[in-house]
């Protein structure tokens, strides 16, 4: 085997499954035979929402290897970083072992009966003296679909608080709310295939290269390799995306919208619409034609700091296209006018038709990787199966499925993920649980998140790893079990639901979350009325497949055995909305007329540049995760920012120097500085993954009106070199 071909086989280039014996390789040496599995088991990605098939390697109850499933449909046997090493993470130096109960100031080994009881005792005592909404759950888009079902019902009717959310509202809220505000309900309608197909990709603040690395094969590497297909750009920064696109529109920070109603304006204008579609399918279309009638090219070049000649060219051809497809992620999620600018986007396809055809879809690229299956089956801004909680027919649904009375079931969301956090301020929130996720690194305005967390009388930490950032703020650690430690599924962006299976036991005391909420459950004395005969998750997801039964996001169909069998199956098919029918009252989408308002804090003379924040491919999250893993710390160790050469030469400074950003609220400093002209003048980025150089130091506590989700990508800094220097 050459060189080449074994970097190929080990980054999952090559999908060529021919046998070779690792061990033999003098390129290995003896330590090889360590790494050479005696079974692989077969298993779906943990990180981001792309939803990779994987074969994990075991070798004496321990995985020693991962690589691409070449029969998986996602990423037909290619995997990213992240995921070729992601069995690193199992027996990593920072799982969480042992409940530990803080005592005299000092976190301390428990046994779970102590540490249990104590949960279920502590928050008993204080909803009894604040009411049952003084408790504040937090969970995450990390666990298993069954799981957060599992969760919900525990949370709303076994705590019977209504205040539970998840920390996809940092990241997904804004694309679910669009979605309604357009289509009536939550779920992307397009498909991973949609963007091989169609011949104009248009994407919007959507850095696949670095987030989402293995979707970049759908849309080729260059022109030559993808003849007739156009791909569009859209993004401050010239991204990785960015240098593999045909056209890159460097917009100004927040001119998306802007853009988005100009396009509009031109396909009306220019008569590349599709009126048969608009009259049969869409309301508003006349109200929406007057009010983008305003965004001439000339007035969106202003605001955008693009041609008018480019933006013409981008409306040509996403008006002419045989099929276009427009895909976004946090560029456009992450705003205080974030829902509404994914229903611009959706304006864009429903008044061409772009939609329920192959190739055509406005399409929403999800951050965790079951973000979406938690979206469907979870109890937090929806009932499960998209059921609105005002709706009383969808409450009496599920009341006669779970054999309860109606009256149970909440008639109103509780709290969002940023309320509870301002409940916990104010003292609404008495007592927070925060299930596999970060929020001293994840949540923006640290120094509030910072208060929250100590004006509560108990904090509940429920994690895979210890410590973190967040659990040193716990009163109680539960130590729970993580991707390749339990069974159950997940569904990736394009709702392809795909299995997850057990590669090896949890370590120490760790338990599965699953196990961990029926045995609270127990100790509520709920667990028979709520979970009858449960054992296993899959007893959790034949409920979910009763429960989904008819509604869009419908499981019932599907047994895990198919599931796995067909390396995951999507539910609602291919796409949605093929027949022009909307779960709307009417059946209809509806056009929104979206006010392109400038973002909430401009820079000034004290306060020079535009902050934006985001990722890096070899890192996840808050690097909860992957700083286990040495490799990835080796590739980037450390958090940089990023500075255009025109603003270092005006403040003096070179490559490398050690930088502070400074904002209203606080500063980061240390920060390596990188001159480049990937990043516009007045421009600064940094990612967002590293506790120690934590960039929600800066940002603002600004969140969409509609959707709740932060505003992390524009705030007003100033950059100096650190005094440390």
């Amino acid at each position: 085997m050459s060189i080449v071909h074994r970097f190929k086989r080990l980054v999952g280039i090559d999908t060529a499954q021919e046998k070779y014996s690792y061990a033999q390789d003098p390129l290995y040496g003896k330590v090889s035979t360590a790494r050479v599995a005696d079974t692989w088991v077969k298993t779906t990605c943990g990180y981001c929402s792309v939803g990779c098939g994987m074969l994990v390697g075991v070798k004496d109850g321990k995985a020693v290897a991962a690589r691409g499933n070449p029969d998986h449909p996602v990423n037909r046997g290619k995997l990213c970083p992240k995921g070729l090493s992601e069995h690193h993470i199992l027996d990593g130096p920072g799982r969480a072992k042992l409940p530990l109960l803080r005592k005299n100031g000092k976190l301390e080994p428990v046994s779970w009966d102590e540490a249990l009881s104590t949960m279920v005792e502590r928050i008993a005592n204080i909803q009894g003296r604040h009411g049952l909404g003084s408790l504040g759950v937090v969970g995450t888009g990390q666990l298993l679909t069954e799981e957060y079902y599992t969760l919900g019902k525990l949370v709303q009717l076994g705590f019977r608080t209504p205040n539970n959310d998840g920390n996809t509202t940092l990241c997904m809220a804004s694309a679910v709310s669009g979605y309604k505000l357009s289509f009536g309900s939550d779920g992307p309608p397009g498909s991973y295939a949609d963007m091989s197909t169609a011949d104009v990709v248009l994407l919007i603040g959507s850095n696949i290269a670095d987030n989402h690395p293995i979707l970049c094969t759908r849309v080729g590497e260059g022109p030559d390799k993808r003849p007739g297909r156009t791909l569009i750009v859209v993004d401050p920064r010239v991204t990785k995306t960015a240098m593999m696109a045909d056209i890159h529109l460097a917009i100004k920070p927040r001119g998306d919208i802007a853009l988005i109603n100009g396009i509009a304006h031109i396909l009306i204008r220019d008569g590349l619409t599709d009126s048969n579609y608009i009259a049969a399918h869409t309301i508003n279309y006349d109200a929406f034609a007057a009010y983008v009638a305003a965004f001439t090219p000339q007035h969106v070049s202003e605001i955008t700091g693009l041609s008018v000649e480019k933006i013409t060219k981008v409306a040509h051809l996403y008006g002419r296209a045989r099929a276009g497809f427009i895909g976004w992620t946090m560029g456009v999620n992450h705003s205080t006018q974030g829902a509404v600018t994914v229903a611009a986007i959706n304006n864009l396809a429903l008044i061409t038709g772009h939609i329920g055809r192959a190739g055509a879809a406005p399409f929403s690229i999800t951050g965790q990787c079951n973000a979406m299956g938690t979206r469907e089956s979870g109890f937090t801004s929806a009932l499960p199966g998209y059921r609105k909680f005002d709706n009383p027919e969808h409450r009496e649904e599920l009341a006669q499925i779970w054999g309860i009375d109606a009256e149970e079931i909440p008639k109103a969301r509780g709290m969002a993920y940023p309320d509870i956090i301002e409940g916990a301020v104010t003292g609404k929130i008495k007592a927070l649980w925060f299930i596999a996720t970060n929020p001293v690194v994840s949540f923006p305005n640290y120094e509030l998140l910072k208060q929250a967390l100590e004006s509560v009388e108990f904090v509940v930490v429920q994690d895979g790893f210890h410590p973190t950032p967040t659990s040193d703020f716990a009163h109680l650690v539960l130590p729970a079990a993580i991707w390749g430690e339990k069974e159950g599924t997940y569904t990736n962006s394009e709702r392809r639901i795909s299995k997850v299976n057990c590669i090896v036991t949890p370590p120490g005391e760790a338990r599965s979350d699953f196990d961990i909420f029926l045995a609270l459950a127990e100790r509520l004395g709920v667990r028979d009325r709520l979970y009858p005969g449960w054992q296993t998750t899959a007893d959790a997801y034949a409920e979910w497949q009763r429960v989904s039964a008819g509604r869009l996001c419908d499981y019932s169909p599907y047994s895990w055995k198919e599931i796995e069998d067909a390396g995951g199956i999507q539910w609602g098919g291919e796409r949605l909305y093929a027949d022009g029918a909307f779960p709307t009252a009417d059946g209809r989408a509806i056009l929104h007329n979206v006010p392109c308002d400038p973002f909430l804090e401009q820079p000034n003379e004290e306060y020079d540049f535009i902050l934006n924040t985001g990722r890096t491919v070899e890192h996840w999250h808050t690097r909860t995760k992957t700083a286990q893993v040495d490799m990835l710390n080796k590739m980037v160790p450390n958090a940089w920012l990023e500075m255009n050469p025109v603003d270092a030469k005006r403040l003096q400074l070179r490559a490398h120097d050690k930088v502070t950003v400074t904002s209203r609220r606080s500063n980061v400093s240390g920060l390596e500085l990188r001159i480049t002209s990937i990043i516009a003048p007045g421009q600064v980025f940094m990612p967002f993954h590293f506790a120690e150089t934590n960039s929600n130091r800066v940002t603002l506590g600004a969140f969409d009106p509609i959707s709740r989700e932060p505003n992390f990508k524009q705030c007003a800094v100033r950059v100096q070199k650190s005094s440390s220097q």
